[in-house]
C-alpha cells in the first residue's frame, strides 16, 4: 500500500495509548507506508555530467578567530556555508575573553567574528540566508536587534532567537548563520 494515506482511527489510538503501545504501533504504521529510494542524481553536477569524487565538505578556519578545538568555524558543503556559533570573544586572545560592556559590544564582536569567517569563505553578509541567535537573557532582545541591524540594514535573512540557560564563557549572546553561495 505504498503511497496510500495513513489513516488511523482515533479510538484505536486511544485504546493503545492506555496500554503503553502507542509508540511501537505508530512506528509500525508509519514505516509500513514509507519507502527508501536511492537518489539517482548523486555524483552528477548541473547538466548531468559526472562529478569528480572528493570531499563533501571544506573546513573554513580563518586565522585569529577564537574557537574551541572541538568544532570548525565554518564548513562549506554544496552551495552552503554553515557557520558555527560565535560569541563576542576578542580575536586572537587565548583563553577566550569577551568584549567588555554588555550585550551591545558582545553582539558587535560576535557579528564581527562571523564576518571574518564569511570573508575567509569568500562570502559576505549578503549571502547569509538564516541566523539563529541565542540570548542568555531575553531582555537583551531589543539591544541585540539594534546591533544586528548594523549588519543587515535591509533584506535581513530568516532568523530565530531563543533564550538559553547559559552560553560558553558566560557570554550574553551567540549567533550562528547559514550562507548560500555559488
Amino acid at each position: 500500500m505504498q503511497g496510500a494515506p495513513l489513516l488511523v482511527p482515533i479510538t484505536f489510538l486511544r485504546r493503545r495509548l492506555c496500554c503503553g503501545l502507542a509508540a511501537p504501533v505508530l512506528l509500525a504504521l508509519l514505516c509500513s507506508s514509507c519507502s527508501i529510494e536511492e537518489r539517482g542524481d548523486r555524483g552528477l553536477v548541473e547538466g548531468g555530467a559526472e562529478a569528480t569524487p572528493g570531499p563533501q565538505k571544506q573546513i573554513i578556519q580563518p586565522e585569529g578567530v577564537t574557537r574551541l578545538p572541538v568544532f570548525s568555524s565554518a564548513v562549506r558543503s554544496g552551495g552552503f556555508i554553515f557557520l558555527s556559533g560565535a560569541i563576542g570573544a576578542l580575536p586572537g586572545v587565548n583563553p577566550p575573553t569577551l568584549a567588555e560592556g554588555g550585550i551591545e559590544p558582545e553582539a558587535r564582536m560576535a557579528m564581527a567574528n562571523l564576518g571574518a569567517v564569511l570573508e575567509a569563505a569568500d562570502a559576505s553578509w549578503e549571502d547569509v540566508v538564516k541566523c539563529t541567535v541565542f540570548l542568555a537573557d531575553m531582555s537583551d532582545y531589543a539591544a541585540f536587534n539594534q546591533v544586528y541591524l548594523e549588519f543587515f540594514p535591509s533584506d535581513p535573512p530568516a532568523r530565530s532567537a531563543v533564550a538559553v540557560a547559559g552560553l560558553a564563557f558566560d557570554a550574553r549572546v551567540e549567533v550562528e548563520c547559514i550562507a548560500a553561495v555559488r
